[in-house]
């Protein structure tokens, strides 16, 4: 017999000690729920099956140890926007951030990550699976639409994505059931969908208008430029001289090329950095943020949790524990 998406998922979550649960409070009220127990750590699984269309699943568990996993996804298109984690990507390499929406492209290779021990995985998402987005396309876009696979591989992960982030933390606090829940769940599915398409599109639409060769490189020196000099005082009009261009061409380059701001990939750097400081020096929380560009603590703790999903003493906290 065939192997259902449905049944690979029950057999991986069996196999890192996941047990059936009924639902506890704070997730919807419709779907199936599967807990972490034993020594691995704590938390849930809860997950909403549409047939073989679609997956609801939300995520809301921790590890007790650093855990390794690898696992060979059939194939599927995935959506999550991410509370809280902390990890990294090992195929490629890349940190894990939260406060993100981030896509999963299933069925082309196995995805592999390091997580880190204390940290919840907190995260809800939509993954969708071929017979759905390939007849919802057709339905939608007849012969308009050729490649869903690269309108989820161009969202990749971005925090400049609100309604997709609103729209998945909306699924998390619903609490129908029966017909009114499947209803309600195919409504967000297909908007969803349409979210990442559109996004695709106007992508698309952006970058008829290229950024020129030479101010691609103009674009990587003020990157490495910024990566040496993050915890300075960098205002848009001193980057715009550093790169030869105006402010508003800047502004307009670096969205295209980065996909982010200059403010978003500043803020981006000095957490990167802070989390290191955190990590491996026991310089106080007030000094970290210095060292990193940043005159007041508190706004420099808000930040880092806006980030990281945790504060700057917790994640030490976490960090420590773990290596020692």
């Amino acid at each position: 017999m065939k192997e259902t998406k449905s049944s690979y998922y029950r057999k991986l979550f069996e196999a890192m000690h996941f047990k059936p649960c009924p639902v506890p409070e704070g997730f919807p009220a419709e779907g199936e729920c599967w807990q972490l127990t034993g020594d691995g750590g704590g938390g849930y699984y809860w997950v909403y099956e549409a047939g073989d269309r679609y997956n609801i699943k939300i995520h809301d568990f921790w590890f007790r140890e650093d855990t390794v996993t690898n696992m060979s996804i059939p194939e599927c298109l995935s959506v999550t926007w991410y509370e809280s984690i902390s990890g990294e990507e090992l195929q490629p390499y890349r940190k894990l951030n939260c406060h993100m929406v981030k896509s999963f492209l299933g069925g082309y290779h196995p995805y592999r990550a390091l997580i880190h021990r204390g940290v919840p995985i907190r995260s809800i998402g939509i993954e969708y699976r071929p017979a759905y987005y390939e007849a919802y396309l057709k339905e939608q876009f007849g012969d308009l639409y050729q490649s869903p696979a690269d309108a989820f591989r161009s969202l990749d992960e971005t925090a400049d994505f609100p309604e997709m982030s609103r729209l998945l933390r909306e699924l998390w606090r619903y609490q129908g059931r029966g017909l009114p829940a499947t209803l309600y769940y195919d409504a967000k599915a297909a908007e969803a969908l349409s979210l990442v398409f559109e996004r695709h599109r106007k992508l698309n639409e952006r970058r008829k208008v290229p950024v020129a060769e030479s101010d691609q490189v103009m674009l990587q020196s003020l990157s490495a430029y910024i990566g040496d000099h993050y915890a300075d005082s960098l205002s848009i009009e001193m980057l715009a001289k550093i790169a030869c261009m105006g402010t508003t061409k800047l502004k307009r380059c670096f969205k295209i090329y980065f996909d982010c701001t200059v403010a978003d990939y500043i803020q981006r750097v000095r957490i990167d950095q802070a989390e290191h400081l955190l990590a491996y020096t026991d310089l106080p929380v007030g000094e970290v943020a210095k060292a990193v560009g940043y005159t007041a603590a508190g706004h420099f703790a808000e930040l880092f949790r806006s980030a990281k999903g945790i504060l700057p003493l917790e994640f030490r906290k976490a960090m420590w524990e773990r290596q020692g």
